[in-house]
């Protein structure tokens, strides 16, 4: 880091997206050609429970054709052509290109994350720009995102707060892991997406039905016979069928206790 050098500073970017300037050189020290990982940035197709891709999966690349990429999921193995805005370019585990400001925070508020997780995203509206997206936790409130605008100078230096510039990306990030004067907190982790993970589906409990009862075949026998007597592991009737049926019978029956010896009634005197 260093003291903001003398003279006006630019806020315009004009290098190429992807470049940091060497210092006393005026060619931008571009990022390696290739992204480290591809990022799912949405469900997709959306709105389906059956989603062949889910916010956050890495991906394979295995070809960019216009606006649909054909990509493969690291985690579940499927391929699918997906719009080339779904999916985000990740270099250094905190450079993401092509993620907007709603989806850095849709990003960091995922539960993998924590106060200090953040990320760097390329401007959408000035090119060769950058954001810092920073998660911090609020007071007496949810965790919140904030995000700083990354200015360059002239020369190629950056910075936040015009009292610190820094070469190079990489440096800002290691002074800001460090120290967080200016920022909502220090910078720890990069933006975690391994929570994206696919859940196991749950086996179905197994069900065991029986064959409905044909009550004229039924041997009354088992319908009557002593509650307490075992039943055969095939047997059609439940224990607590069985049960019901002779409570229900016995509550039915007349009280023989009124009736006279001969059946007939008593006589009045």
């Amino acid at each position: 880091a260093g003291q903001l050098p003398a003279g006006p500073a630019a806020p315009g970017c004009t290098a190429r997206p992807g470049a940091e300037v060497v210092p006393g050189s005026s060619e931008p020290q571009t990022f390696p050609a290739e992204p480290s990982s591809f990022l799912a940035l949405c469900d997709f197709p959306s709105g389906v429970e059956a989603a062949v891709l889910r916010m956050g999966e890495r991906l394979h690349v295995l070809s960019e054709d216009g606006e649909w990429w054909l990509v493969r999921s690291e985690v579940s193995g499927k391929e699918c052509h997906v719009p080339s805005s779904c999916v985000a370019k990740v270099r250094h585990r905190w450079l993401y290109e092509g993620v907007s400001r709603q989806k850095a925070e849709e990003l960091l508020l995922q539960s993998g994350n924590h106060s200090g997780s953040f990320l760097i995203r390329e401007s959408q509206t000035r090119r060769g720009c950058y954001s810092l997206s920073v998660r911090h936790s609020a007071r007496a409130a949810w965790d919140a995102v904030t995000h700083y605008r990354i200015h360059r100078l002239d020369n190629g230096w950056i910075y936040i707060s015009p009292r610190l510039t820094f070469p190079s990306l990489h440096d800002l990030v290691d002074h800001y892991s460090e120290f967080g004067e200016g920022l909502c907190c220090v910078l720890k982790e990069p933006c975690s997406v391994d929570g994206a993970k696919v859940a196991p589906i749950p086996a179905m409990p197994a069900v065991v039905k029986k064959p409905s009862l044909n009550w004229d075949k039924i041997d009354s026998s088992i319908l009557f016979s002593e509650a307490a007597a075992p039943l055969e592991e095939d047997s059609p009737i439940s224990l607590g069928l069985r049960e019901a049926i002779s409570s229900y019978l016995l509550l039915t029956e007349p009280d023989a206790a009124e009736q006279s010896p001969t059946g007939k009634g008593a006589k009045s005197s």
